[in-house]
């Protein structure tokens, strides 16, 4: 999918060198937006990205390595941004970690840290980019809530609260906005075989004694009817919808892409 459809525009993801934030970012870049990446890697796989994107996609990028729990570097990645692109058009909160145990074992710094990367630097990257958005009166803001921002697992407290959060902190951004051209929607995938999500299918085929592949199905089947992985690509296609003008009445949704999971 290759178009013009976002060209001229910014978009800033967060925590895009890797899983969904990378495919958000390509498939961006791919209707012509430029991208700012941000997360942790290898400085010299994460030069190699932006060079490839900049030269697959004809758009230019940059990379800031902000820490999205820390405000002052959150603050400082969004000061370049302005400084190299003139703002941010898009914004995409996606960063996040996890961390899984039982409350009365979850361990306190893990809680702080959850809270401070999956919702609260979405409250930083938001606050700084609206009155750019609102001068321009046009923006678009997508948090990457998750299905877990809509229904609950055992073990995931942190996570599942601010996920919850992000889903809350849209809808009150989407009010505030509702009067202008910028819009702020959610988007809450399922299963999607990340990193992230790898390291649990590792965990789970150590602890069961099974194979990779059986320890995938399993995790899919439990809770997502489809028994198919959600893929980076179809969700960086519903931000492209969410970014177009068909979907400037789209606003406060929380959008899951989860194959049936909510459903049931």
């Amino acid at each position: 999918m290759q178009g013009t459809t976002l060209k001229g525009k910014t978009a800033l993801v967060t925590g895009s060198t890797s899983g969904i934030g990378l495919g958000m970012a390509r498939i961006l870049a791919a209707q012509g937006s430029n991208i700012v990446f941000n997360g942790f890697g290898d400085a010299q796989e994460i030069a190699k990205l932006q060079a490839d994107v900049a030269q697959k996609f004809d758009v230019k990028t940059t990379y800031h390595n902000a820490d999205m729990s820390k405000p002052a570097e959150i603050e400082a990645m969004m000061r370049a941004a302005a400084e190299q692109f003139g703002g941010v058009d898009i914004l995409i909160n996606n960063a996040g970690i996890q961390h899984v145990a039982n409350i009365e074992d979850f361990p306190v710094e893990k809680w702080n840290a959850i809270i401070a990367i999956n919702l609260t630097s979405a409250f930083h990257t938001t606050r700084l980019v609206l009155p750019n958005m609102k001068a321009k009166n046009w923006g678009r803001i997508i948090n990457i809530a998750s299905v877990h921002g809509l229904v609950g697992s055992a073990q995931k407290s942190a996570y599942v609260a601010a996920k919850h959060g992000i889903v809350g902190f849209t809808k009150v951004t989407a009010l505030e906005t509702a009067h202008s051209g910028v819009t702020c929607n959610a988007i809450c995938p399922g299963w999607v075989l990340t990193p992230l999500v790898q390291k649990q299918v590792d965990a789970r085929a150590a602890q069961e004694n099974i194979s990779i592949e059986t320890a995938k199905k399993n995790l899919v089947a439990e809770k997502q009817p489809s028994g198919e992985f959600v893929t980076p690509e179809q969700l960086g296609a519903l931000a492209v919808f969410l970014c177009s003008d068909a979907a400037s009445q789209v606003r406060g949704a929380a959008w899951n892409m989860d194959g049936g999971w909510v459903a049931q």
